[in-house]
């Protein structure tokens, strides 16, 4: 009599109970998988996990198009904080007829020369269209002053003026969208060291980068004013807490879908921001307050 718990697999037998108890390992990244088979696997359900929000974008930016509505979202946040793999995720499977991404190189001479915001109007988005900028007008708030790469009165112009020139922009109907990817120095300084060591990752590592530790401080003192000043009822900040890349990358995404008045395609879904990952700009600024008044300074 034939064992009914045994099948006959390339002329092998092959036991049902193991084959089971392999394939709900292989289900949960369990230990019949080495660590690099664990590790794809879980790679492989967080990217699952994004995907039906990436159709929600895609169904955002449908509406977008139908609509003539303008959007900007501009990603802003520490080296190392996620923006590029949040960046790339986000538009994967969105129309690149509709979407754009900046990433603004050096002002070249004539553009020294203009006003500030002459080169980014020049990337704004058409009727229809998104355009993401990986990294803005906000470099002058904080990379620039840190690094001395512009004057203190170049900066306090742009601190007078980047209020009105956003309350301006959304008047007239773009949707703006910011976005400040905040990493602890712990976890900034572990990500330094795989681009480092990484040669596949190298290229990622800047001179910037090398002193952003050794800077933390600086930067944390202009993210704080950068707060103070621009984050407004019109045009606010979101922080997104991001030593978690997938959790940031969700969040994010749920962020900018909940930005936009569409048809959701997928009621199920929870759109709600995990609180613990999406905190508002003031609420960052009311915490950072706190520690500088237990503490004496920030901590990041």
């Amino acid at each position: 009599m034939s064992n009914p718990e045994v099948i006959l697999y390339k002329k092998k037998s092959v036991d049902l109970k193991e084959l089971l108890k392999e394939y709900k390992d292989l289900k949960r990244g369990g230990p019949g998988l080495n660590k690099y088979q664990r590790k794809a696997v879980k790679r492989f359900h967080r990217e699952e996990a994004l995907k039906p929000y990436q159709a929600e974008l895609i169904r955002m930016q449908k509406c977008l198009e139908n609509n003539h509505r303008r959007m900007i979202i501009l990603f802003e946040g520490r080296d190392a904080a996620g923006k590029g793999g949040t960046i790339r995720r986000v538009t994967r499977y969105m129309n690149e007829k509709h979407y754009r991404v900046v990433a603004m190189a050096k002002p070249n001479d004539q553009e020294k020369t203009q006003w500030f915001f002459q080169k980014y109007i020049a990337h704004f988005p058409r009727g229809g269209e998104v355009v993401i900028f990986d990294r803005s007008w906000y470099n002058r708030a904080v990379v620039e002053p840190v690094f001395g790469f512009c004057t203190p009165e170049e900066y306090k112009n742009f601190m007078r003026g980047v209020v009105g020139f956003e309350k301006d922009l959304v008047r007239q109907g773009t949707i703006l969208v910011k976005l400040y990817f905040s990493v602890t120095k712990e976890e900034q300084a572990r990500r330094f060291n795989r681009r480092k060591t990484d040669p596949l990752r190298q290229w990622k590592l800047s001179e910037i980068d090398v002193q952003a530790q050794d800077r933390w401080d600086d930067f944390t003192n202009q993210k704080y004013e950068m707060l103070k000043k621009t984050h407004t009822n019109i045009a606010p900040w979101t922080i997104i807490r991001s030593n978690n890349k997938h959790e940031a990358r969700l969040n994010a995404m749920k962020v900018i879908l909940n930005a936009v008045p569409y048809e959701r395609g997928n009621q199920a879904l929870n759109f709600v921001p995990d609180s613990n990952v999406v905190i508002s700009g003031s609420r960052e600024k009311e915490m950072m307050d706190a520690q500088r008044i237990k503490l004496g300074s920030f901590v990041g």
